[in-house]
């Protein structure tokens, strides 16, 4: 059984017990996730339009930290511009517990 859902303007297909990186969301211990997009247990599919009103996955927060640092260079030709900036995308880990149909 797999679900694909929505989170952080982004979609993850997880099935139970897989661990993922998702984007930074605050401190908690567990959470749900209701923007379910689509659920396949074995022969039988299930697909939003676009979301599955009852569907729930539960998950269970691992940790977080930052990604590796994304440089970003902007040069301007013959102008003698130059700027250099880093970037370190935050996440949380999470780890699907349940995916709940209904």
């Amino acid at each position: 059984m797999y679900a694909i859902f929505e989170t952080g303007g982004k979609q993850y297909r997880v099935s139970e017990g897989d661990t993922i990186k998702i984007e930074k969301i605050e401190n908690k211990k567990s959470v749900t996730f209701g923007n379910v997009l689509m659920i396949s247990d074995g022969d039988k599919q299930t697909f939003g339009n676009p979301l599955i009103p009852s569907a729930k996955i539960t998950a269970d927060v691992i940790g977080g930290g930052k990604a590796k640092k994304v440089i970003v260079f902007k040069q301007k030709t013959r102008k003698d511009h130059r700027k250099l900036r880093g970037h370190r995308q935050p996440y949380t880990t999470v780890k699907i517990k349940n995916i709940v149909a209904n």
